[in-house]
């Protein structure tokens, strides 16, 4: 399945890296990090690398986890906060964590070795591109999407990540029965996820009155969202099956 990606979700902007943060980059890359490997071999995945346009070769997850276990993909998980949380309280699942910001990917591998975890992989690649190539077809028994980018103005609403084509990729790579959840502390962004995964033919909404769910208690408050909260914005969770 091919989807162009001629519009981004995401612009990758110089953000203050700090020392440690670098420091697990170089140190904890061979440890956690997935790079994204043409077939011809050339390594495009690893954070100081530039993204590249060919295809990946597909991952063998129970070769890169050393088991066989449920597993769970958070796409841009922002500083990793909740992906930590979630490895270290189900050691029984796997994590693979996707984000294009190395201030964040390297913060993540900071709390996985101060934890020593040892069921979270993390891949600093465009997501789309990882799923296309890297992940087989029904192959997740959970993706999440939290707070992506809302890309507020009319004129980048194109941007945003939750479109039909990106959903239909998602829906393609969870396994019977897996679950789609999202958040977004923007309602008209909210909305639209809505809608959009409602026309999936391949998702049903797990809410009983086919709208919102509660916050599911395993998710944390992390602290983007309790800066939204502050500002009094509101959180709308989502939660999809694959048929």
């Amino acid at each position: 399945m091919e989807h162009a990606r001629s519009i981004r979700s995401f612009v990758i902007r110089a953000g203050r890296i700090t020392e440690a943060q670098q420091r697990a980059l170089e140190e904890q890359w061979p440890k956690y990090g997935v790079e994204f490997v043409s077939p011809e071999g050339a390594a495009a995945g690893s954070p100081d690398s530039a993204p590249a346009g060919a295809p990946a070769r597909p991952l063998d997850l129970d070769a890169l986890f050393g088991r066989r276990a449920p597993r769970v993909v958070e796409i841009g998980f922002g500083n990793g906060e909740n992906l930590a949380a979630l490895a270290t309280a189900h050691p029984e699942r796997d994590y693979l964590g996707i984000e294009v910001h190395r201030a964040g990917v390297g913060r993540l591998m900071l709390a996985a070795e101060n934890a020593k975890l040892t069921n979270v992989r993390i891949s600093c690649h465009d997501a789309v591109e990882v799923l296309e190539h890297q992940l087989p077809e029904q192959s997740l028994d959970e993706v999440l999407i939290l707070f992506p980018d809302p890309w507020h103005k009319k004129r980048h609403h194109k941007r945003r990540l939750v479109q039909p084509p990106f959903i239909s990729l998602v829906a393609s790579r969870l396994k019977h029965g897996g679950v789609l959840r999202l958040a977004t502390d923007w309602e008209p962004y909210a909305m639209q996820m809505l809608e959009v995964l409602s026309a999936s033919d391949a998702l049903v909404n797990t809410s009983p009155d086919g709208r919102f769910i509660e916050k599911p208690a395993e998710r944390i408050t992390t602290r983007f969202e309790k800066r939204g909260q502050r500002l009094g914005h509101g959180v709308w969770d989502l939660a999809f099956r694959r048929k």
